[in-house]
């Protein structure tokens, strides 16, 4: 444990004006108070709010945020109270404290409804004081780096809680390098394997070529000499989890990655920094579409920096970020680099955002209606990544990257987003779900009378836009919901053995935090609300029996009640991917994914388009889809694909080869399967193995729907 002398010593590195006393006095409080506990590795508990303090001095912050990780556990767990902290340490601070008490006790992992209250109440404390969530982010870093000590149960709800809030709210708050490893933390616990994979495989890389990082830092280096610019060059290999990141959502192979080497060149002025682009441009050649510059566009919690990718020494992709001292200060510290300090006084740094104003930037557009729309309008904002738009008089708009021209339109009014029939990107007529750039001038068609399009869902990227088409929807189409729900939920409380009644569902509705029954059928039947959910809050005992498996003929809401319904060939779409259906005369309805091409043919024939969902809930393993894999040509290779396959539960149906090498083979199986999250996590583990060369999803066009 750190003693409080070197904790004085680390604060006085960046204040040496700090109140050496208050934080004696805090030190010695918080070790009384919490004498007698431990932790789950059985040291004493104290070493825990001293390390998350000596986190948050790295962080340069001001003695009140440091005072306050010493003693945030002290109201909660001990027999200390806000009045004696008020008494000793004085109101700022026990405000401080209690803050980080309530945020403890916020279960933001439970269910949706209950999430999602919470989630806002997160945010008002966060508007209260920002430096509350500082020290709740740097106590849960501390915990995932000592996580090994508890229960494995208790391990995953962590890290699960930890990737799903923590990190993106760490890296919404421009403190990437906490995202970075609360992330990594994470993924250690949730995914081992591909983890342990991901290592082993950049080791062998090294081995093959060597540590290019130093050879590449030379390189930069030498440039900047040549042409007398003075600046640092720091370079590292990405995190696991970022490479696996980026493995999954580009589906590449570990051998096909590219860009897993990052730079950084802090300079001191800004003019600097594009003077070392031009000079790295004209030394490597930039790859297309990998040039972002935040200086003259900064994100919205003070992030400049300008970032290219180049194709680098031996032909190795890399990414380099260039910026001054003052942009790496924020950069390092987000929003936080409000409170750091310089030589005992605050540090001015003209980058910083002042941390009211980047909230109320972060939360203006959630309104106080629905919970669960709020939820998802912050989990989306944080997760955004930002672009530019103009209006045709020359005003910017702010928005998330993959945003659409209905996101632009929602982003001015919502009156324009539900009317809006088409628009313009830079004078030219454009599809609605054009994915709008950087810099683009957008005009949007209106038309009276016009409707949002259940379609629209899966086109927005935007929580505002997203609200304002499902709450059009709900309102359109609330009685075919409140139908459709009333029958789901007949269904669901006969499964259990119970009677369904207007006050069993009125009670439901309570439980769930919403206004009446009528809701609660209508969130039922336009599947936001699972049954399971609703038998859940009357009766949690016959819930925890199980999962209901659905059956593969109600797999699907949304058809009418003569329609059937098959997949497409085609696509193969998998329970929980976002699917559409197209009517055939005497067929029924064929799903397809909403990124099939095949859906191309039909754009001019919007009557056969059926708006689909599927059945939330534990489907079978009955549904096929096709996966291409490259092997080695070696005995006994085939037979332990076919294991694994097995091993993860997943049946091979057919099995074809379509080439066949002397030193290796490449082959179609169809693999029956229970939903998206189970074909992810069979194509994780046949990656990690290093027979398997190439394994992707197979998608064959050329069979009919």
């Amino acid at each position: 444990m750190i003693d409080v002398e070197d904790l004085i010593a680390l604060v006085r590195n960046y204040n040496p004006r700090t109140n050496a006393d208050m934080i004696r006095r805090a030190y010695d409080y918080g070790r009384r108070m919490h004498d007698g506990q431990f932790r789950h590795s059985g040291e004493p508990y104290f070493t825990h709010p001293v390390a998350v303090a000596a986190i948050l001095t790295e962080q340069r912050l001001d003695d009140a945020t440091i005072v306050t990780a010493l003693l945030h556990d002290t109201i909660e767990d001990t027999r200390s109270t806000y009045s004696e902290v008020t008494e000793l340490f004085g109101a700022d601070i026990a405000e401080l404290v209690d803050g980080v008490t309530k945020l403890t006790n916020l279960q933001l992992s439970s269910s949706a409804s209950k999430q999602a209250e919470n989630f806002r109440k997160l945010f008002m404390a966060m508007s209260k004081d920002l430096r509350v969530i500082l020290v709740k982010l740097a106590d849960r870093l501390h915990n995932m780096r000592t996580i090994k000590s508890m229960r494995p149960e208790k391990q995953a709800q962590k890290a699960r809680e930890t990737m799903e809030i923590f990190a993106p709210l760490a890296g919404r708050m421009g403190m990437q390098w906490m995202r970075e490893e609360l992330e990594d933390l994470a993924f250690k616990v949730l995914n081992p394997e591909a983890r342990t994979s991901i290592i082993r495989r950049f080791v062998s890389l090294q081995k093959e070529s060597g540590d290019v990082i130093p050879k590449i830092t030379a390189d930069i280096r030498g440039l900047l000499e040549k042409s007398q610019i003075e600046a640092d060059v720091f370079g590292r290999a990405k995190r696991p989890y970022s490479i696996w990141r980026k493995m999954e959502e580009k589906q590449l192979a570990f051998s096909r990655l590219s860009d897993i080497y990052g730079f950084r060149v802090i300079t001191r002025t800004e003019a600097d920094c594009y003077a070392v682009l031009g000079l790295i441009h004209q030394r490597w050649r930039a790859v297309p579409g990998r040039f972002k510059d935040y200086i003259s566009q900064p994100k919205t919690n003070g992030y400049r920096s300008i970032h290219t990718t180049v194709s680098g020494r031996d032909g190795k992709r890399v990414e380099v970020q260039i910026r001054t001292r003052q942009m790496h200060e924020v950069a390092e510290a987000g929003v936080a680099a409000h409170w750091s300090y310089r030589d005992g006084e605050l540090a001015v740094n003209p980058f910083a955002v002042d941390p009211g104003q980047w909230i109320s930037q972060l939360t203006e557009r959630f309104g106080e209606g629905d919970h669960d729309e709020f939820l998802e309008n912050v989990k989306l904002e944080m997760y955004s990544d930002q672009v530019f738009c103009f209006t045709p008089k020359g005003d910017v708009v702010k928005l998330p990257k993959g945003a659409t021209p209905i996101d632009y339109a929602y982003a001015i009014h919502t009156r324009i987003g539900n009317s809006c029939v088409g628009a313009k990107v830079d004078g030219i007529r454009v599809p609605l779900w054009t994915r709008l750039k950087n810099g683009q001038s957008v005009e949007i068609i209106t038309a009276a009378g016009q409707r949002p399009q259940a379609t629209w869902l899966d086109i927005v990227a935007t929580g505002r836009a997203k609200g304002a088409i499902r709450k059009s929807l709900r309102e359109e189409d609330r009685g075919r919901f409140v139908k459709l729900g009333s029958e789901l939920a007949r269904v669901a409380f006969e499964h259990v053995g119970r009677k369904v009644s207007d006050k069993a569902l009125r009670t439901a509705a309570k439980t769930l935090g919403l206004a009446d029954e009528i809701e609660l059928m209508a969130r039922l039947g336009s599947a936001e609300l699972t049954s399971r959910e609703v038998i859940e809050a009357l009766y949690p005992e016959l819930a925890a029996k199980g999962p209901e498996m659905i059956e593969p003929t109600r797999a699907v809401l949304g058809l009418a009640a003569d329609q059937s319904f098959r997949r497409a060939n085609c696509c193969q779409p998998l329970p929980g991917e976002r699917i559409v259906g197209i009517t055939y005369r005497g067929q029924g309805v064929v799903i397809h994914a909403i990124d099939c091409p095949a859906l191309e043919e039909f754009e001019e024939q919007p009557g056969r388009w059926v708006d689909l969902h599927w059945h939330l809930g534990q489907h079978p393993p009955v549904y096929s889809a096709s996966l291409k894999l490259t092997i080695s040509n070696d005995a006994g290779v085939l037979g332990h694909i076919c294991s694994l396959i097995g091993q993860q539960k997943a049946n091979i149906s057919d099995l074809n080869f379509i080439d066949r090498k002397p030193d290796f083979y490449s082959l179609v199986v169809e693999v029956e399967l229970r939903d998206v999250e189970h074909l992810h996590t069979l194509l994780t583990a046949l990656e990690a193995e290093t027979d398997v060369a190439q394994v992707e999803r197979w998608r064959d066009l050329a069979r009919k729907p």
